[in-house]
């Protein structure tokens, strides 16, 4: 079946990815790192099941996990972790923002490394 048809299955749980607040590669869209034009060609995951991303989100109601190992934030710089909770928050509280007033894709902003739409 074509990916249309099937929606967007996590490629960790093959689960369906149902909106946007639980996507981890619209959540990396909304940050800049992934080029529109490849969407539909990356592969998709809950952020539940993206812990190396999921680990930088630090807003009240998500459940952040803990990771152990180099790339857990207790082994990672100080500086290097604050500034990517920022970020990742911030993506991630645009995210929920998007998916609340139900936006539709050609009104996802980009954010860039100061969280402001490009354009902005």
């Amino acid at each position: 079946m074509a990916r249309c048809e099937t929606g967007y299955l996590c490629d960790v749980c093959h689960g369906d990815v149902e909106g946007l607040a639980d996507s981890s590669l619209y959540l990396r869209y909304v940050l800049g790192e992934v080029d529109a034009r490849l969407l539909d060609r990356l592969p998709e995951r809950h952020l539940g099941c993206d812990p190396l991303l999921a680990q930088f989100i630090r807003t009240e109601g998500f459940p952040t996990p803990v990771l152990e190992g180099p790339f857990a934030r207790s082994s990672l710089d100080p500086d290097f972790v604050r500034a990517e909770e920022e970020r990742v928050t911030r993506g991630y509280e645009r995210l929920l923002d998007l998916a609340r007033r139900g936006a539709v894709f050609a009104e996802l902003p980009i954010a860039v490394g100061d969280g402001r739409p490009r354009g902005a």
